[in-house]
């Protein structure tokens, strides 16, 4: 069992390869919900391109040393935490601080965005363990936040007598540290044993221990690995497997684990076991285990020679054993002996019919330990034409699928049945909404799902898939006047191709081009937005007349992997057309103008931000540009950038470098263009994508005379910050810039 806490700018998952991320987020085993995702966090590799040219060179030089450009006048802003590097960031915050939180409207902003931060009428976010609720949670009191438990009856109540677990303010105080939740993973089948992964101010190197649930402490002499980017399984309750660097440079090429080692309780590091070993070319390696409610256990190996191509191995008395299969699959869960996994590229076989992409499968655990070599997966799902695949929780004999048709959700009950047949039942869900499996329970016929709309304050509702029944358990209070309306467009791309949008506006509204409207999309690594409610987005900026609007454009999960594969490398050009056809569409309709326009997105967002702000510098009249990926000439060297190249490209291959020079908005910023000033912002202690790349960004404009807004939160990882004040002051920063650049 898995519970941690998500990048905060992403709302869902979909993955390959037991999850990924533009942001590199590898998981084990999944939960998502609209303002959450749990996840394994992992970070993979880098490219070859700076060892061969070392080598061409015949040179001594690091990685680093190798790849930096001689005409990059900014490349010392990539020494993250250089004395030098930290001034000039703590001049522009001052400077933006100064421009934006001295307007008056920022204290109001700011405010109701602490409280909403803080609120205490938030829905807690269940994760059943050992028949028991837990949840973690941050408030004002509780900045670092705790991890607390209450019966599940109790949880059903309107008022829940939680007792706390783990307090981390408590513990980073008396560590004099500063700890910051990453999630747990339970040791199966008793759930009263869990590894804990703490982060020291918010990134993904996390610390490891082992917890005893029933004492609420750490394990005397327990588990216990030092800091880094690791990624632990539980082979038995006395025996973990562990992925890390153990000798120094025992890494991938991004500084990533592809060494497994078997540990048991007591043993120190140094006495650990090596099971399996990867290359230094690989993403990554990474052990998990997977168990049912059944008493059945896959202790398992994923190998991911691309952030979308895996090897697995099934760990048996001999070793690993590989499996042979499609590699860009993912394994979700398993339910009565049975692995669930879905597949992200046709399983061709030549004595059954093609198995196509999207699908769910399933696959007889017996049979793949005796003969891995001859798989016979069965068919669970498989989706339309405009359907797509999302998550699945397993219940004790009942599998929860969630799904998209035409992005809007579905959710489903399949039970297993004799010759591998399953039969299905939806539930009974409100329409034209997001669905979310939140958890479901393997001990149970139970599983927690949420259900929610732009408009929708979210219900968390609990299932009974035994009995087929839904009832509400959780709402939350409405957090804004919800006067607008939502409608569901669709514009048409550059080559003719289709693109939906949702747009949230005022009723009544003047189809004049007068409104403020903001324009948000992801479009890459399969990941589908959906309509979720956003209480700041809501008062901040929907409760004061102003209009949203989601792309649901190329590259993303919407509409299955044929949609994500379609912006893939050389073909990434699909994306940002997609998105200007959204813009050009909302001005045609006379929704809003360029005068009025708006656009934000964070990550792979962040860089679709900055293409479309080096492309149509014209349509927008600001651009919000969050934690991004911008010197895509150099994103291969910066933190975990070299992960991304089955989706990005290589610089290392020619025709992929020259698309890469076409669209890298660093590199294609030019005097005398009349550009909007951007808000762009990062942090500082992101080691996934790096602040680098909004720095270097940024410090261009300023070179070329350009005005802008540069900020960095100094802690916090891949997000707008660590605790909810940071996190509230940004938003506020970020609404007061929209607010006076389109006029609301």
């Amino acid at each position: 069992m898995i519970i941690v806490d998500p990048p905060p700018e992403l709302t869902h998952l979909s993955g390959v390869c037991a999850g990924l991320r533009g942001a590199g987020v590898r998981r084990s085993r999944v939960r998502q919900w609209p303002d959450m995702i749990a996840a394994r966090v992992y970070i993979p590799p880098m490219n070859k391109n700076a060892i061969l040219l070392t080598l061409a060179a015949g040179a001594v030089l690091s990685v680093s040393a190798a790849a930096v450009p001689a005409d990059d006048p900014f490349v010392w802003l990539e020494q993250a935490h250089s004395e030098r590097a930290m001034q000039w960031v703590e001049a522009e915050n001052a400077k933006t601080s100064a421009a934006l939180e001295s307007n008056p409207l920022f204290s109001t902003l700011f405010n109701d965005a602490r409280a909403i931060a803080e609120a205490k009428d938030r829905i807690p976010v269940p994760s059943i363990i050992g028949g028991r609720v837990f949840n973690f949670w941050q408030d004002a009191e509780h900045e670092h936040g705790i991890w607390r438990q209450a019966g599940v009856p109790d949880f059903q109540s309107s008022a829940p007598r939680w007792r706390t677990v783990l307090d981390l303010d408590a513990l980073s105080k008396s560590e004099k540290a500063n700890w910051f939740w990453k999630g747990a993973i339970c040791q199966e089948p008793r759930q009263q044993r869990c590894i804990v992964s703490l982060s020291d101010g918010g990134e993904d190197a996390v610390t490891l221990r082992e917890f005893d649930l029933a004492s609420s402490a750490f394990v005397d002499g327990g588990f216990s690995l030092p800091s880094g980017k690791q990624d632990v399984a539980w082979a038995d309750a006395d025996t973990l497997l562990v992925s890390r660097e153990w000798k120094s440079g025992e890494i991938t090429r991004s500084g990533y684990a592809f060494v497994v080692k078997r540990i048991g309780r007591g043993q120190p590091l140094d006495a650990a076991v090596e099971v399996f070993r990867g290359s230094p070319d690989d993403v990554g390696v990474t052990p998990f285990t997977l168990a049912d409610g059944s008493g059945h256990s896959a202790v398992m190996i994923q190998r991911a020679v691309s952030i979308f191509e895996c090897e697995f191995y099934l760990m048996g008395p001999k070793g690993p054993l590989r499996l042979t299969m499609p590699m860009k699959a993912e394994f979700l869960t398993l339910i009565e002996g049975r692995l669930i996994l879905s597949l992200h590229e046709d399983w061709k076989r030549t004595d059954a019919p093609t198995l196509p992409q999207g699908s769910l499968v399933s696959l007889e655990l017996s049979a793949i330990a005796s003969d891995p070599q001859h798989l016979r997966p069965a068919l669970v799902y498989a989706p339309g034409a405009r359907e797509a695949f999302q998550e699945a929780g397993a219940t004790r004999g009942h599998l929860l699928v969630q799904t998209l048709d035409n992005v809007n959700g579905r959710a489903y009950s399949y039970k297993p049945e004799p010759h591998n047949h399953w039969s299905r039942r939806q539930l009974d869900l409100p329409d034209n909404i997001s669905v979310n499996v939140i958890d479901a329970d393997l001990h149970s016929e139970q599983a927690f799902v949420q259900v929610t709309g732009f408009l929708t304050p979210p219900k968390l509702i609990r299932a009974d898939l035994g009995k087929g029944t839904v009832a509400t358990v959780k709402t939350l209070p409405a957090k804004f006047a919800a006067s607008d309306v939502v409608e569901q467009f669709q514009a048409t791309s550059k080559d003719g191709t289709k693109i939906p949008y949702f747009i949230v506006h005022p009723s009544g509204m003047k189809m004049d081009g007068s409104t403020p409207t903001i324009l948000n999309a992801y479009g890459g690594f399969l990941d589908a937005r959906t309509p979720k409610y956003s209480a700041e987005l809501g008062k901040l900026w929907l409760e004061r007349g102003g209009a949203f609007v989601l792309a649901n454009i190329r590259g993303g999960g919407e509409f299955g992997p044929a949609w994500h594969e379609a912006g893939l490398k050389t073909h990434r050009q699909r994306i940002y057309d997609d998105f200007a056809a959204v813009g050009d569409d909302l001005i045609a309709k006379g929704f809003t103008s360029p005068a009025h326009l708006g656009i934000m997105g964070g990550s792979n967002g962040g860089l679709l931000m900055g293409v479309e702000f080096i492309q149509h510098p014209q349509m927008w009249r600001a651009v919000d540009i969050q934690v991004p990926l911008l010197d895509m000439l150099r994103y291969e060297q910066i933190a975990a950038g070299s992960s991304w190249v089955a989706e990005y490209g290589s610089v290392s291959v020619p025709e992929e470098r020259e698309f890469l020079a076409s669209i890298s908005p660093y590199s294609n910023l030019k005097a005398g263009v009349q550009y909007p000033e951007a808000l762009i912002w990062s942090t500082t202690k992101d080691d996934r994508v790096g602040p680098q790349h909004a720095r270097k960004f940024a410090a261009k404009l300023s070179a070329m005379g350009v005005p802008y807004h540069y900020f960095e939160v100094i802690e916090g990882g891949h997000g707008a910050g660590a605790t909810p004040l940071e996190q509230a002051k940004m938003r506020a920063r970020e609404y007061t810039y929209f607010s006076g650049k389109l006029g609301l």
